[in-house]
């Protein structure tokens, strides 16, 4: 297992008038599993490829274990990298692909055999060695690119837009197999995404990079729960928000005064509330809102709501929407527990 450090990352493309990652700074555990998570072209990739060796640095520094690796060519970092378009070698077979960096260390046949035997099991292929790239669905193929970059045993594996490839049902399937194999090998695990959901649940910490530079870097839970910002907040979903004043355990403002959780600094705020937190009917800061609209979507019910000037957005089941009509009004409550205020200065 290997800990990477990366310190004041910073990459500027020749003409560039902005770097493209912006003094980046990481602190990533042994063993876990970190999302690098943003819009395309905020400079998630090339992070991954500084850290690869396939691009170098404007300045800033990265180490393994407290060693720069920096001065390292790509092939003795202990990396290796899985692209999102696979990259497998369409003329050989499965075992063949899977066993390539084996053969390229100069390993007896036999070992080579027994771990790509090893390894296609893991990644739940044991029966297709011989077939070719070709006779594979898209999360096959993309089991194969995974045994292929395992079976080396990386200090530090990368994923790049993993899943982007696979459809719905199949990135359910793959999602699952790489937090498996990830928690069961606990290798240190780096990958980029632009699905929030995806980082949520494959993550143990997620390094939201937006405009290449780290807006939050937390455990998935808190960047729904405590946004650092309104990006953060709107990026993660966020639409309730509601400028006012904290103090103490108190928020004052167009809603009037709402109870809130310990803990929170005094001073100009932005308040906001997750829209699946808002709770119907009485309760703990409870409010009378308009029903402006109401839109099914399935398994859940997003309300459009109006408090006096200020618009909120509800999310409930379809059977706690029952009855509730457009143009009527509604008591409404937010849990102290479920408020957080970010502070905007004064």
């Amino acid at each position: 297992m290997t800990h990477v450090s990366i310190r004041d990352l910073t990459k500027t493309y020749a003409g560039a008038a902005q770097p493209s990652v912006d003094r980046l700074s990481l602190e990533i555990p042994s063993g876990e599993l970190t999302a690098l998570l943003g819009p395309s072209g905020c400079g998630k990739t090339t992070t991954m490829k500084m850290i690869a060796g396939l691009l170098e640095p404007t300045s800033g520094a990265i180490d393994f274990d407290g060693r720069s690796i920096l001065r390292d060519k790509p092939e003795s970092r202990g990396v290796v990298m899985v692209f999102q378009n696979y990259l497998l070698f369409p003329y050989m077979s499965v075992a063949d692909n899977v066993g390539f960096g084996l053969r390229m260390r100069g390993l007896p046949k036999a070992e080579i055999a027994a771990r790509v035997s090893e390894m296609l099991a893991l990644v739940r292929l044991p029966d297709l060695g011989r077939r070719r790239p070709a006779d594979l669905s898209g999360g096959q193929q993309q089991r194969v690119a995974l045994a292929r970059a395992l079976i080396v045993r990386p200090k530090v594996l990368l994923l790049d837009e993993p899943l982007s490839n696979l459809d719905a049902h199949l990135r359910l399937e793959m999602r699952d197999l790489i937090r498996s194999l990830q928690k069961d090998l606990r290798i240190t695990t780096i990958f980029v995404t632009h699905d929030q959901e995806e980082a949520v649940v494959l993550a143990d910490r997620v390094a939201l990079i937006l405009d290449g530079r780290l807006r939050q870097y937390d455990r998935a839970d808190l960047f729904y729960r405590r946004p650092r910002d309104e990006a953060v907040a709107r990026f993660f979903g966020g639409q309730n928000f509601v400028r006012g004043e904290v103090r103490g355990e108190t928020f004052e403002g167009p809603l009037g005064r709402l109870a809130l959780p310990p803990g929170l600094t005094d001073g100009h705020a932005l308040l906001t509330i997750r829209p699946e937190a808002i709770r119907l009917g009485p309760g703990p800061n409870a409010l009378e809102a308009q029903v402006v609209d109401r839109i099914y979507l399935g398994t859940q019910t997003r309300l459009r709501l109006r408090i006096g000037e200020v618009p909120l957005e509800a999310v409930v089941s379809p059977d706690a929407a029952e009855g509730v009509e457009p143009g009527g009004t509604m008591t409404v409550h937010l849990p102290p527990g479920a408020l957080w205020a970010m502070g905007e200065g004064p």
